[in-house]
């Protein structure tokens, strides 16, 4: 068992910071390094692909008169300050970058806080010689970390650009993540759940990009309120390389020194494991009397955000179909990057399906987040006073699993109405099209489950494979990699719709996989002791 000592000298309240630093980087040692790899990879590979679809004056000055126009584009990408590459490359991925930097930093930070002390553990470690602000300190740090080597990878990646401009872009980027990070910190102090102070923050940034949104719709040079009320927007307001505003990095900074005080000042005035909102308790019959309706009790908050989040990227992207293809124009190298997406039956179509199967990748990120949740529940202890009842594990594994694999089909469903909605037409290819991402969302979560069954304490890796496939899907075609590492992730086997063809074999190939991955994973479950 690890011991800490207080080092002569050193604050009372911050005693055992190192150590627990040291403790939740080697914890995330994983976690970490997938999100920083995903995030550089993204904002590095661009440069090379926008050279190969604007890579003369010209087109970068239609491109730029054409964003000028096209505010729905505006409002899912932002406006664009310049048409150097290095400037291009802030636009086309840096508030996707700094929105990656702020989910990392949101679950560094309510692991080694909340759900530190949700599972027990911070109670046996804070009865060491730890200080009272020791564990808020360390997850800051890690995240602060983590930030940092991302910041360090952006500027040195993208350098030959313009150093001040990739200098620009990489503070920006760790600047919101640390934004973020602080804010879960505050929100960890309010709640009594991990899950909640997770769900709460992540729903603060899905507003902070709507409001973004909102502004540059109704903006082409980013002067909205709506935009400077984001800390997203701040960062695309920082504008890296066309000239760039340095004073926007006091507004991360300010925002970053406020919130950390006031997650310092809530940490000290309550114990560990309380909250400022605790949560009421529920009856413990009634709707509650099955372990079904506990799990959906504990998911629904959960799979009610990310529903309304799936209809209003459906609706906005559908809304986004017709500028699409008269961005795209005749520019063969965006035209053939949305083909390798969505196929060759068509712009209007291949846009469809590239959007649609960019939501399907982001379903997957749900579906594995609901599976481990299954985990959670095991390691926190909660699962046990639940199986000493009259209830089986596979009936306990069930409830979860129901409302993982069925919330994700319920997901890309809405998502389909959202696309008809804001298409105006064609509501059932789009349907399918949407339906027909289930069988490799479906894998992704067998394999999640096959790691609790078989390998729990791996249980995160699933993040890591969630993460490896949206980096192929995303950054992939547009990197023209070829064809066989597209096939590495299932969603490179399903057939591109709308549009192209329906193909069967690989849709129940797919099907027959995850279902083969789920019943591994159970009986795994059902014959290894469980872990606490």
């Amino acid at each position: 068992m690890t011991t800490f000592a207080v080092r002569p000298g050193s604050s009372r309240q911050l005693a055992g910071t190192g150590t627990l630093l040291r403790f939740a980087l080697r914890r995330d040692r994983l976690m970490i390094p997938v999100w920083i790899g995903v995030n550089a990879l993204m904002v590095l590979s661009m440069p090379g692909t926008l050279e190969g679809l604007y890579g003369t004056p010209a087109e970068r000055a239609d491109l730029i008169r054409q964003m000028a126009g096209n505010s729905s584009l505006r409002a899912m990408i932002g406006p664009v300050f310049d048409d150097s590459i290095g400037a291009l490359t802030a636009w086309r991925v840096g508030v996707y970058a700094g929105a990656l930097a702020a989910v990392m930093s949101l679950l560094v930070v309510v692991r080694h806080t909340r759900d530190e002390e949700e599972s027990g553990r911070q109670e046996l470690v804070a009865s060491g010689m730890v200080g009272r602000r020791a564990s808020l300190t360390s997850a800051l740090l890690a995240a602060a970390v983590a930030n940092a080597v991302l910041a360090l990878l952006v500027t040195a990646g993208l350098a030959g650009h313009g150093a001040a401009g990739a200098l620009a872009l990489g503070l920006g980027i760790a600047g919101v993540g640390m934004v973020f990070a602080t804010m879960a910190a505050i929100v960890a102090q309010l709640t009594e759940s991990a899950r909640l102070a997770r769900g709460l923050t992540a729903a603060v940034l899905g507003t902070a990009f709507v409001l973004r949104a909102a502004g540059d719709s109704a903006s082409n040079d980013g002067s909205s309120p709506m935009t400077w009320l984001s800390p997203l927007g701040w960062l695309e307001n920082l504008r890296p390389y066309a000239d760039e505003r340095w004073w926007v990095l006091a507004l991360l900074a300010g925002a970053v020194l406020l919130q950390g005080a006031m997650a310092y000042g809530l940490a000290g005035r309550r114990d560990i494991g309380m909250s400022f909102l605790p949560t009421r308790p529920g009856p413990a019959t009634g709707r509650l009397g099955s372990a079904g309706a506990l799990a959906w009790r504990l998911q629904r908050g959960g799979v009610l955000g990310w529903s309304i989040g799936f209809l209003l990227a459906g609706v906005v992207y559908g809304g986004m179909t017709e500028g699409a293809a008269d961005l795209v124009g005749d520019n063969a190298g965006a035209r053939r990057i949305f083909e390798r997406m969505g196929g060759r039956s068509g712009l209007t179509d291949a846009f469809l399906a590239s959007m649609v199967g960019m939501l399907g990748l982001v379903a997957a990120l749900y579906i594995v987040a609901s599976v481990l949740r299954l985990h959670g529940e095991e390691t926190s202890g909660r699962a046990e006073p639940v199986l000493a009842n009259a209830v089986g594990r596979l009936r306990w594994a069930a409830g979860h699993l129901v409302i993982a694999f069925g919330g994700a089909a319920l997901l890309m469903l809405l998502a389909g109405l959202g696309f008809a909605l804001g298409y105006g037409k064609d509501i059932g290819p789009i349907l399918g099209a949407c339906l027909v991402q289930l069988p490799a969302i479906w894998v992704i979560g067998g394999l999640a489950v096959l790691l609790i069954g078989v390998l729990p304490r791996a249980a995160a890796a699933a993040w890591g494979v969630a993460g490896a496939v949206l980096l192929i899907g995303w950054v992939g075609p547009a990197l023209d990699v070829p064809q066989a590492v597209l096939d590495l992730s299932p969603f490179g086997h399903l057939p591109k719709l709308p549009g192209g063809s329906m193909e069967w074999r690989p849709v129940l190939v797919l099907l027959g996989l995850a279902v083969v991955l789920v019943a591994a994973g159970l009986a795994g479950l059902r014959r290894r002791d469980m872990t606490t």
